[in-house]
């Protein structure tokens, strides 16, 4: 029997996959930990070590298909069998008309958001149907719900996020596994800084009168789905920041 449960998770040098990160390991979890830039996933790594976590770091990009799949060939024995896996890595970017907007910006948002959580889908949960066992927790949003003005092509590919977790959750449904989509709104993240391409200022404005939600708070939603009991199955959330009620209508102070 294996010493602790383990958990993926992409994206995982910041924001909403940090704070996943250090939840789990806080948690009894050994992680495996994904993100594209070494030197960012390190000092996450040794925060949840010092937590009590064994943990596996990778360094891939999600949109690469053959190379997260040798990454995961790699996997020692004892790392194979993944009890959770959090497709996390994703973004926006820019905040365009859709007929202003930068195709370049759309082919990643579309790459790492949709390509990249069916890549990671398609690899690991064979594995949990053949073990009967296991959980995929999608983080979707808001924006998947309806889509907010010049949001559109992301706002596109989280309404796909749901549509691929609601047809996973169909196609597992035979089995054990168990899948869950998780919907925040104003998340204070690095988020905004990269949909702005770095312009701090536009990015702080997002926030500006309203107190929204952090990393931690989206962390403690997925590990309560995940703490679930076997035969409950959370099958969605909306999280959202107190004065926002969807994500087009924000009350500012």
């Amino acid at each position: 029997m294996k010493e602790k449960k383990i958990v993926l998770i992409t994206g995982a040098t910041s924001g909403i996959g940090e704070a996943c990160a250090r939840k789990f390991a806080a948690g009894g979890y050994n992680l495996i930990l994904t993100g594209r830039s070494e030197g960012k996933l390190k000092p996450v790594v040794e925060a949840c070590k010092a937590l009590g976590a064994k943990v596996c770091p990778m360094v891939f990009d999600v949109r690469e298909r053959e190379e997260v799949e040798r990454q995961l060939e790699k996997l020692p024995k004892a790392w194979q069998e993944i009890d959770v896996l959090i497709n996390n890595a994703g973004l926006a970017l820019g905040l365009d008309k859709e007929y202003e907007g930068s195709v370049d910006d759309w082919d990643t948002m579309i790459d790492t958001n949709i390509k990249g959580l069916l890549n990671m889908t398609r690899l690991i949960v064979p594995g949990m149907v053949e073990r009967n066992s296991g959980h995929v927790i999608n983080i979707g949003s808001v924006a998947g719900d309806a889509a907010y003005a010049n949001g559109n092509v992301y706002c596109a590919t989280k309404a796909a996020v749901k549509a691929l977790t609601d047809g996973l959750r169909i196609d597992v449904s035979h089995s054990a596994v168990r899948v869950t989509n998780l919907k925040p709104g104003l998340v204070e993240t690095n988020f905004s800084v990269t949909r702005f391409h770095g312009d701090e200022e536009k990015a702080a404005n997002v926030y500006k009168g309203i107190k929204p939600l952090t990393g931690d708070d989206i962390a403690d939603v997925a590990f309560y789905a995940a703490s679930a009991p076997a035969h409950v199955q959370i099958a969605e959330v909306l999280i959202l920041a107190t004065h926002q009620a969807s994500g087009s209508h924000i009350v500012r102070e």
